[in-house]
């Protein structure tokens, strides 16, 4: 059975050309049926010819939805979703707000898909806030949840018991991890460290620990993102979001430093040509597009989103997340978790008669 995952086709910043690569290898590769939204005059030639050059392309699911408008990247997000009642991500969201479809992927505006998302599709019960997650690789096995990564730059304790819960379920829902292990992101790992959102933070979450979240580790540091410490680590949509940039802009530099070094002698060109085999399995390994895009959580449906500068790869990884997600009932967990905190929070604060 085939799972509808909808997806923008005017999202990335060379629109519509890795939507549609994108989509023609995911539909190869997975089983879905993809509904590509935007203008049909732009999107149907495109996606025709070529699905003309691909063989068995004109069997492959893949269907055009029109919009007539779509929302660009350097747009005011309040706007552009308050004026634009016909975009690609309105209509897209639509479809899975109706039930015609089971999640939906852009590469687009990440503050416009997040308050179309919100608007259309509504939140979980139990959920105050949406929270935007993203997965950062490691060489030691398992990648760790980072959340919130800028979907609510200010929140209370509450958001971020919330953005727990929520990460956990992701990251043994959809990546695997067994029992994952929680942190609260904060600049040392003792108690008293941290800013008065991280302390006051600290102790609702260890009342979870065991009942609630399987492992929660207490305070964890930048350095533990990467070195396999925690599966899930939790902080502010300002902390993450700068934490976030930060990751994208070192590796930038390590990519950039590494080939100029490759290429800077006889020597270190030959050795990289020795070794070009482990070079590609150690980017591949550290490639965010491997692991397509980020899903915002707490909303009803899938609603994975991508970079702006996304390629065919991670077009193909978003879609396949948005239907992991969709298949792993994901939003089920959610609120079932969310209801068992708040019965037992209830329970805990009752007065004995």
């Amino acid at each position: 059975m085939l799972t509808d995952i909808v997806l923008d086709g005017m999202g990335s910043d060379r629109a519509p050309e890795p939507e549609i690569r994108g989509a023609v290898q995911a539909a190869r590769q997975f089983p879905v049926r993809i509904h590509l939204v935007g203008p049909r005059e732009r999107l149907q030639p495109a996606l025709s010819q070529y699905l003309a050059q691909s063989p068995g392309g004109d069997r492959l699911p893949i269907h055009v939805v029109h919009a007539s408008e779509w929302i660009g990247m350097d747009e005011k997000a309040a706007q552009a979703v308050r004026s634009k009642k016909d975009s690609s991500m309105r209509v897209g969201l639509k479809l899975v707000r109706d039930g015609q479809a089971r999640g939906f992927v852009t590469a687009g505006n990440t503050g416009a898909a997040m308050a179309t998302a919100k608007m259309v599709l509504g939140t979980l019960e139990g959920v105050d806030r949406p929270s935007l997650a993203t997965v950062l690789p490691n060489g030691r096995g398992t990648p760790c949840v980072l959340l919130d990564v800028g979907a609510n730059v200010d929140s209370d304790p509450h958001n971020l018991v919330q953005s727990a819960l929520m990460g956990q379920i992701y990251a043994r829902n959809v990546l695997g991890v067994a029992k994952p292990r929680v942190g609260l992101l904060s600049i040392g790992e003792e108690d008293s460290k941290g800013n008065a959102l991280s302390r006051e933070t600290l102790p609702l979450l260890r009342a979870l620990h065991g009942e609630h979240l399987y492992h929660f580790l207490g305070n964890v540091e930048g350095r533990d993102l990467f070195n396999g410490h925690c599966d899930v680590a939790v902080c502010d949509g300002f902390v993450g979001n700068v934490a976030l940039k930060t990751i994208e802009g070192l590796g930038r530099m390590v990519s950039d430093s590494l080939k100029d070094t490759l290429k800077s002698t006889i020597t270190s060109q030959v050795g990289a040509l020795l070794s070009r085999r482990a070079f590609r399995n150690f980017k591949k390994k550290l490639d965010p597009s491997e692991f397509g895009g980020a899903p915002l959580l707490g909303v009803r449906g899938a609603c994975i989103i991508g970079h702006g500068s996304s390629n065919d790869c991670a077009i193909l990884n978003a879609i396949r997340v948005a239907s992991e997600f969709a298949e792993a009932d994901v939003n089920r967990h959610i609120e079932s978790a969310m209801r068992r905190v708040a019965a037992s929070t209830s329970l805990e604060a009752a007065p004995v008669s």
